[in-house]
């Protein structure tokens, strides 16, 4: 995000991001693919650049 001069002020305050989805990414909880992808628009970048696949240890 820094690359692209994004913050967490401005994900939430332009492009409408809920203060508790910022948090979720910020602690590395799970979000929507419809998050990864206004994610993915902003910041004008692929998924594999914003998300990594871990998979559940429990399986």
């Amino acid at each position: 995000m820094a690359e692209k001069k994004a913050t967490t002020y401005t994900l939430r305050e332009i492009y409408s991001i809920s203060h508790s989805t910022v948090q979720r990414l910020q602690k590395n909880l799970p979000v929507s693919t419809y998050t990864l992808d206004r994610l993915c628009k902003i910041l004008d970048c692929r998924l594999d650049e914003v998300a990594e696949y871990m998979p559940d240890e429990a399986l």
